[in-house]
């Protein structure tokens, strides 16, 4: 960050924070009175009665609903157009999405095309997308059921295309107009989970004040949700149904996420998008995790006291070397039992990491001019190489 920066701040979500909050979606004022309601695929929605909750709170606020129920882990294309169809022929008002980021980011992505013609690739910027520029859409409405992507406070959303292309991709019309975040909503996420979810949220704040474009606003938010996440997570993912824990990891997620809107993340999540994009079936936060050691390496020459500071954070210690950092993060992936995870057990080979790097270049390139310094082809291979067990 410059000595003297000059930057703007712009969220304009309305954010209702605590347990039992969901509540409060019967009395808000919402955008209409026709929902399409988009949740994943899985049965967790329905298994904890979190759908039934959020639809009767609709119901109370005279809100007509019907559900999307597809979205798959890794969000695609082909669902996104499936449902704006949806959202035109029966008139929705707004979009709610209830889930994890995989559901909120179709949310946001289904808000724009049921306003726009065309393929929702015709908006994207980077890969074969075609940058067109948004100039409406559905207001969207988002409440979260995980802690770790920060979706409800900024404005975007991932989606893979059929050629293997996972582009994170957003304007000010995809900021939520409403989010509720309520961390009862949190409890029944299983351990590994938790975890890979909490280190997403890590990483946007981490590779948030390491960018060149970090400002004192995301600072603040970034700082915040790594003392946060370093403290509760181990706890968060020793028991689940500890509110505490879990009101703690949601609220650091959503400063997180607050960081996505006033800074960005750097490559690391553009190495990450690239693995999931050719294997769906890596949880995007264990990819992250795989990567991070080796990436986190990378700068540590580049970013010394805003890693010393990140230490002292977590440590709540003096710090005297960068490296105090990275001791840090592996010491918080042992305590929760996420450090060995082996990118071969989802299926990648070493012979895939040029075709990683180059689709990380191709698809989400922007992300590389928001890093520390310039990265090379060679440190990028590098990384994936360290990165493999």
């Amino acid at each position: 960050m410059k000595a003297n920066p000059v930057f703007s701040l712009y969220i304009p979500t309305k954010l209702v924070f605590g347990c039992g909050e969901i509540k409060k979606l019967s009395s808000e004022k919402l955008p209409g009175k026709k929902a399409l309601v988009v949740i994943s695929s899985g049965t967790s929605m329905r298994k904890y009665g979190y759908l039934e909750r959020v639809l009767a709170q609709l119901r109370l606020n005279n809100v007509e609903t019907l559900v999307y129920d597809k979205i798959l882990p890794n969000p695609i294309k082909e669902h996104v157009m499936e449902a704006a169809a949806i959202c035109r022929e029966e008139k929705c008002d707004f979009v709610v999405g209830l889930g994890g980021g995989s559901s909120i980011d179709s949310a946001k992505s289904i808000a724009v095309m049921a306003c726009n013609d065309g393929d929702y690739w015709d908006y994207v910027s980077g890969g074969s997308g075609k940058g067109r520029p948004v100039t409406k859409a559905l207001p969207i409405i988002a409440i979260p059921t995980t802690a770790g992507t920060g979706t409800e406070m900024d404005p975007w959303t991932v989606i893979t295309h059929e050629t293997a292309q996972e582009i994170g991709f957003g304007c000010q019309l995809t900021f939520p107009t409403l989010s509720i975040v309520d961390p009862e909503l949190m409890v029944s996420i299983p351990p590994h989970l938790t975890a890979y979810q909490g280190f997403d949220a890590f990483f946007h704040a981490a590779e948030g004040f390491i960018a060149n474009c970090a400002t004192p606003i995301s600072d603040l938010y970034a700082l915040e949700a790594i003392r946060l996440i370093y403290k509760y997570l181990p706890v968060a993912v020793a028991d689940g149904k500890n509110l505490k824990a879990r009101a703690k990891i949601a609220w650091a997620s959503t400063l997180a996420g607050m960081v996505e809107a006033t800074s960005s993340c750097t490559s690391e999540h553009s190495l990450e998008h690239a693995m999931s994009a050719y294997y769906p079936q890596l949880p995007h936060g264990a990819g992250l995790i795989a990567l991070s050691e080796a990436y986190f390496e990378t700068f540590r020459h580049d970013c010394t006291k805003r890693y010393m500071k990140m230490a002292e954070m977590m440590t709540q210690k003096k710090s005297n070397r960068p490296s105090d950092f990275i001791d840090a993060l592996i010491t918080l992936q042992k305590e929760c039992k996420v450090h060995s995870i082996k990118l071969s057990e989802f299926g990648i080979q070493s012979e895939d990491f040029p075709k990683f790097l180059q689709n990380a270049r191709d698809t989400m390139g922007g992300l590389f001019t928001l890093d520390p310094r310039p990265i090379t082809d060679e440190e990028i291979l590098h990384i994936f190489k360290n990165s493999y067990k």
